[in-house]
């Protein structure tokens, strides 16, 4: 089953053209990675699936509904089905930890305040965050810790789609090995779908199931990482280079 299908994409930013006709699809269950060049717009990709971007031309189909043509009540319900965790970890630095995790909740659900207490413990568990970790602000914790806290908030919701934007960027590399982990370990509890932009060889190789490198305005690859010694483009030849002469 297609979760998401991308339809013939195009995007344009005043007179750049970033996508023009782009086709992919995200199985349920996968963990499917977008890679490109720096500015071929793989997180403008993300952004457009999660609404957060209007696409030009083309559509775009998240759980059978077309984002580009969806009413405003059905699009706040569509949101309630997925998780996004951007780079930097996007927390509100006046919130600890706990209340970060806790914000969706307290925004669109009735839940009482024990609940919510409840489910945001849960939350710092499933990733591997300490009960003490919950008072904690931003500003008092590390990178890591930083990203383990966006995951579990976009987590918070229970969705079925996850959204990661350089999950691993700015880790050192046992961090960044330990949050892959992470990632495959939540995707066999929770069921997830998970779609994720990375420039990480080792994520591309041991975590995504499939990717699609968007390359000069197209889709250049679509396929897995075995797959990627057929496929030809100036990012592929430069970036899995070293890799495919090993």
């Amino acid at each position: 089953m297609d979760v998401i299908r991308v339809e013939n994409v195009k995007t344009v930013f005043g007179k750049k053209v970033v996508h023009d006709g782009l086709f992919l699809s995200v199985k349920e269950r996968e963990i499917y990675g977008l890679l490109g060049p720096s500015g071929c717009g793989k997180t403008t990709l993300m952004r457009e699936m999660v609404m957060l971007e209007p696409i030009h031309s083309g559509s775009i189909y998240v759980l059978g509904e077309n984002v580009a043509k969806i009413s405003e009540k059905k699009a706040q319900k569509l949101r309630e089905s997925w998780g996004v965790l951007f780079q930097f970890g996007a927390l509100f630095s006046s919130l600890n930890i706990a209340e970060n995790i806790a914000r969706p909740l307290v925004e669109y659900t009735t839940l009482s305040k024990k609940t919510i207490e409840e489910v945001v413990a849960f939350k710092l568990q499933l990733v591997g965050l300490k009960p003490s970790d919950a008072y904690l602000y931003p500003s008092q914790i590390s990178g890591g810790m930083k990203k383990k806290a966006g995951l579990a908030r976009a987590l918070a919701m229970d969705p079925k789609l996850l959204f990661l934007d350089e999950p691993t960027s700015g880790l050192d590399p046992i961090s960044a090995r330990e949050f892959d982990r992470l990632i495959l370990q939540l995707r066999e509890l929770l069921g997830l779908t998970i779609v994720m932009v990375s420039h990480d060889i080792r994520s591309i190789k041991d975590t995504m199931d499939r990717f699609a490198i968007i390359d000069n305005k197209k889709i250049a690859y679509e396929g897995d990482y075995a797959g990627i010694a057929n496929a030809k483009s100036d990012f592929i030849d430069t970036f899995f280079k070293e890799e495919n002469e090993q």
